[in-house]
This record gives structure tokens, C-alpha cells and sequence, in this order.
């Protein structure tokens, strides 16, 4: 009997969670499982690399273990198995490719590594069965890029970050405020019941005539204005929050505007997708769907629990190379750095970034 449909186990472990996911070709996530190390972090105010790699070799096991028992399959009925392969912590990085390419080896079946950037830039074509090309504004801890979307390994870069990425701004921050890690889900908690206008905070790079992000200055500036209301003894964590977070919305809001122009013109289509760790948060999500409606532009923002890292996108990436005739070879070295677009210039006055 002809198997209808494939399955591919998603291995995802770049950064602090060991996730892993079966994933349908017909786009049912079977089973998936994330195993967070972020309370062991969290009193150090930021991930630390040797215990992030430690706790992925631990867990990684029980938790392939645990998406094959909830999927209802063994090892032996796996089509492909596909693993992040950067960029990230090189020390979890390691630990979930060598997992793979062992598995993939000893049960005889193809491994993909799969680009950590690509998950989140694919996702909305596993939840939404989206159509090639749109834009894609990737958001994350780690990443803040404006890319247009082609096809499997196909990116164009039309933006990127200068310096830190929106993510890394709010879970710096949060450590500024005394609001623990991670950042992003604590200042939108505290930003509820703040004044947005209560703390005049700079909007990095609104009106430049190009698609770069910067948010270092951003970041200084939180740090600046807190100690001079601690000293002054009028701080107020929720004004802070609320004032963080709208100078974040505000200047994704204004870069992701001058691609939306860029992108209609090229590309003559108008979709939309918003993905990584901070599409999740709710002022950006609406900010950014009126932005998007207001150029008439389809948007696209994956439910919360697949923004984040996890190890459904990273299968659903293996479908797609599977389904294009990519495999990936054994001899494949993890990379700490992996552009999309690895032919992109660096933004102006910079060095390259992921």
C-alpha cells in the first residue's frame, strides 16, 4: 500500500528550549513537546550559554521520546528528520544536530538542517498553507529582519538590525525594571496598567527613508531614564513598561511601513507575515494588522505557541526541502551565523548580521 502521507521529526534547540515535533505532510502537527531551561537562567538575568547546552542533552531523548508516544508512531514510520542548524548557541546547536544526524544515519532516512530563521519564516505556510512570496517581518529575541519570501531557501533582505534586536531590548529591560526573564511577556504584563506617555523614550529610525532597525539607543536610553527615577524616587515599573513597549511598536511599525511600499512594488502582491518570539505580543499584533490593512495588505501572525521557538516550524521546513529534493549531508557543520540571505550587504556603518 502507497503511504499517503509523510512524517518528519522537527528538532529545535538554538537557544534555551529543546523542542521537537511529528509533523503530517498535510500540515497536522501530530505531537509536539518544548522542555524550557529559562527558571535556571532566569537568576542570571539572560541565558547562559553552558547550561542551555547541558539541559538540551539531558532532556532531548525523553523528549523525542514523548512526541512519538503522543503522535501514536515509532522511529520507524519517520520519512525525515530535520534539526536546527544555526544560528544560535553553537552548544545546543551541536547537541539537536548530532541527535538528528544520528537518528537520520541509523534508520536509514534523510536529514535536513534547517536554518532557525527559516522556521519562523515558513511557519505561516504550515498554519495558513500561504503562497509564495510575501513579506515577512521576523521578530525575535535575537533577530529583527524584513525579508520577502520566495520559496524554500529563496530570501531576499530588505531590512535587518543595526545593532540589538527588538527581543533582546525587551528582556534587557525587564532586567533594568527588576521584571525578570524573560522580558517580552513580563513588560507587556506591566505595560497593561501603565502610561505610555509617561516616559519620553526615543523612537529609533522613524522617518529614515530605508527598511534598518536599531534599538541599542532605545535600550541605553530605558537604563538612563529608570536610574534617574529611582534617584529622583519617583519610578513607576508600569509607566516604564508601557512607554518601552509602544517606542518598540511604534518603530517596527514605521521600518515594516517602508517595506510594505517596497515589497507591493516588486513583487506586486500584498501578504503580510509576522513571525518569532515578539509577534506574540498583542499592541504590536494589532499595530501592525492596521498598518497592514491600511496599505491593503493581507497579514499573517502564526497563534502564540508556534511564534516562539518550537519544533513544528523546524519539520515543517523539512517537508518543504523534502517535497524540493534538498537533503542535507551528514558532513553538515552547525553554524553559530546563518544569514537567510547570505548575499545581503550589511546595513550602513555596521558589521553583518544574522
Amino acid at each position: 500500500m502507497t503511504k499517503l502521507q509523510t512524517l518528519i521529526l522537527g528538532l529545535e534547540s538554538s537557544c534555551d528550549e529543546t523542542a521537537a515535533a511529528i509533523v503530517r505532510s498535510d500540515r497536522t502537527i501530530l505531537a509536539q513537546q518544548i522542555t524550557s531551561s529559562a527558571a535556571l537562567h532566569a537568576e542570571h538575568g539572560g541565558v547562559v550559554p553552558e547550561i542551555a547546552a547541558r539541559q538540551h542533552l539531558d532532556v532531548i531523548d525523553k523528549v523525542i521520546e514523548s512526541v512519538c508516544k503522543g503522535a501514536g508512531c515509532q522511529l520507524t514510520d519517520l520519512d525525515g528528520i530535520a534539526a536546527t542548524g544555526g544560528p544560535g548557541l553553537i552548544g545546543g546547536v551541536l547537541v539537536g544536530t548530532m541527535t538528528a544526524k544520528a537518528m537520520a544515519s541509523a534508520l536509514g532516512i534523510p536529514y535536513f538542517a534547517v536554518n532557525h530563521l527559516e522556521g519562523h519564516a515558513l511557519t505561516a505556510r504550515l498554519t495558513d498553507n500561504l503562497a509564495y512570496p510575501y513579506l515577512l517581518l521576523l521578530v525575535s529575541g535575537g533577530h529583527t529582519q524584513l525579508l520577502s519570501v520566495l520559496g524554500p531557501g529563496h530570501y531576499e533582505r530588505l531590512g535587518t538590525t543595526m545593532d540589538d534586536a527588538a527581543g533582546e531590548v525587551f528582556d534587557k529591560s525587564a532586567a533594568v525594571l527588576g521584571l525578570g526573564y524573560p522580558g517580552g511577556p513580563a513588560i507587556e504584563a506591566a505595560a497593561k496598567t501603565g502610561d505610555a506617555s509617561a516616559v519620553h523614550l526615543p523612537y529609533p529610525r522613524k522617518g529614515k527613508p530605508d527598511c534598518h532597525f536599531s534599538f541599542s539607543g532605545l535600550k541605553t536610553a530605558v537604563a538612563q531614564r529608570w536610574a534617574q527615577a529611582v534617584a529622583a524616587g519617583n519610578e513607576n515599573v508600569n509607566d516604564f513598561a508601557a512607554s518601552l513597549q509602544q517606542a518598540i511598536t511604534v518603530s517596527l511599525c514605521d521600518r515594516v511601513k517602508q517595506a510594505l511600499v517596497r515589497f507591493a512594488e516588486s513583487q506586486n502582491e500584498r501578504r503580510l507575515v509576522i513571525a518569532g518570539g515578539v509577534a506574540a505580543n498583542q499592541q504590536i499584533g494589532t499595530a501592525l494588522k492596521t498598518l497592514a490593512n491600511e496599505h491593503g495588505f493581507e497579514i499573517f501572525i502564526p497563534p502564540a505557541a508556534l511564534c516562539t521557538d518550537n519544533g513544528a516550524m523546524i519539520a515543517w521546513v523539512g517537508h518543504e526541502y523534502k517535497i524540493a529534493g534538498k537533503t542535507s549531508s551528514f558532513a553538515f557543520a552547525p553554524r553559530p551565523r546563518w544569514p537567510l540571505d547570505e548575499a545581503a550587504p550589511p546595513p550602513p556603518g555596521r558589521g553583518v548580521r544574522n
